[in-house]
């Protein structure tokens, strides 16, 4: 597989060499909470539509209501998550890692709530009823390796999916996401 290489600047907890769409939907984590968890997310604004830029207008809190039907129902919400990657591969990102992005809703990890306190959320732009492309999987084994050279709590054995830490709320990335493939490719790669 071909090597994507992202780098975390710690002092700042932003990558480098990627598209900055800063979020006002995060806050400052617990004194003392570190992150220690990654999860994973699937989105596609409108559903089933990928590309455009409604996504980071969610993140930003200007999605337009009048733009979609769907949109009504979901432009007052004040969410973001800390990376988006694209159909293409391309990073976006939001919030800065050592911030608490709004991306887990009520969750629990490991007999602990409130998953926001203490994960990192990456979106994958897709649905629960679409395969994700192979270059998603190549920058998202990039980004899990890059946080984890970063940050030394968080660890490729502590993944999970939006779906296992809000079981009955949320399906997402849904199941054609192939699990065994990240952890196959993460495997593989001895950093």
């Amino acid at each position: 597989m071909p090597q994507i290489a992202l780098h975390v600047e710690r002092c700042t907890g932003l990558l480098t060499d990627v598209r900055q769409v800063f979020s006002p939907h995060f806050d400052a984590r617990p004194q003392g909470c570190a992150a220690n968890l990654i999860v994973i997310h699937g989105i596609s604004l409108p559903p089933g539509e990928f590309g455009g830029p409604w996504i980071d207008r969610l993140f930003t809190g200007s999605l337009p209501e009048g733009a979609h039907p769907y949109f009504r129902a979901i432009a007052a919400r004040r969410v973001s998550a800390h990376v988006l990657i694209r159909r293409d591969g391309t990073c976006v990102q939001y919030v800065p890692f050592h911030a608490r992005a709004w991306h887990a809703g009520q969750s629990t990890y490991d007999g602990r709530d409130a998953c926001n306190d203490f994960s990192i959320g990456i979106e994958l732009e897709g649905e629960d009823t679409c395969a994700y492309e192979s270059v998603q999987y190549e920058s998202l084994n990039a980004l899990i390796d890059a946080l984890t050279d970063a940050y030394p709590l968080l660890s490729r054995a502590r993944i999970a999916g939006h779906s296992e830490i809000a079981p009955g709320r949320k399906t997402d990335p849904g199941a054609r996401f192939d699990w065994r493939r990240l952890l196959l490719d993460l495997a593989s790669n001895p950093f």
